[in-house]
């Protein structure tokens, strides 16, 4: 349960937590970075990690970091962490979805993903990459059904240069404007609530029509 309330101070506070990393680790902090992106899309038991926020963070303080540095790092460890995924959920996905002590790895999540390829088809690893958790089990999932590895290759890279970019560009155009600085825990509330609720909305639509059909 600590550990838990942890992690949710961490990600509510997370400007004030990356400068302490910076702070007290110096160069090592960059490799702290890469470590977050690369379980929170690597690991299918880590879907808990705030990889929105963590990159809106970064970006508004880009004066105090290596900017390039820590681009270069942070969209090796996205597709890295994707390449990862994929090779788990192709060779032992069905064992790990089957073993019932993993409990992080939800059938509802893997459902919710499901419905998500459905929907976008091979875009789903690109656009899965602003859809926490989905963004998790997207590779996962392509690798169960054995998506076409050159296919998942590119659409991997375009995800995760597009994924870092973006967010970090946030952070750097608005992460410092006095009013979010101020407010800046309502804002990664805010940026949980919007990337989580369109994937959300998905899955119960689709839930909704599967139940009719079955009707």
């Amino acid at each position: 349960m600590e550990i838990i309330t942890q992690l949710i101070d961490f990600a509510l506070h997370i400007d004030k937590h990356l400068a302490e990393i910076f702070l007290n680790y110096g160069a090592w902090a960059y490799m702290i970075l890469f470590l977050i992106i690369f379980c929170e899309t690597g690991l299918v038991v880590t879907p808990f990690l705030p990889g929105d926020s963590f990159l809106f963070a970064l970006g508004a303080l880009y004066s105090s970091v290596n900017i390039k540095l820590a681009f270069i790092l942070l969209v090796t460890a996205a597709i890295l962490g994707n390449t990862t995924n994929y090779f788990i959920g192709r060779f032992i996905g069905d064992k790990i979805i089957g073993f019932k002590k993993i409990r992080l790895v939800k059938k509802e999540h893997i459902d919710r993903t499901h419905t998500f390829f459905d929907k976008h088809g091979g875009k789903a690893i690109i656009l899965s990459r602003f859809f926490p958790i989905i963004r998790t089990f997207a590779p996962f999932v392509a690798g169960i059904g054995k998506m076409n590895f050159a296919s998942f290759t590119m659409y991997n890279a375009i995800g995760g240069i597009s994924w870092i970019i973006s967010f970090m560009l946030l952070g750097y155009f608005f992460g410092n404007i006095p009013a979010v600085k101020e407010n800046f825990t309502f804002v990664i509330v805010g940026i949980v609530v919007v990337t989580t609720l369109p994937a959300f909305i998905t899955f119960i639509k689709s839930r909704k029509s599967k139940a009719q059909t079955e009707v």
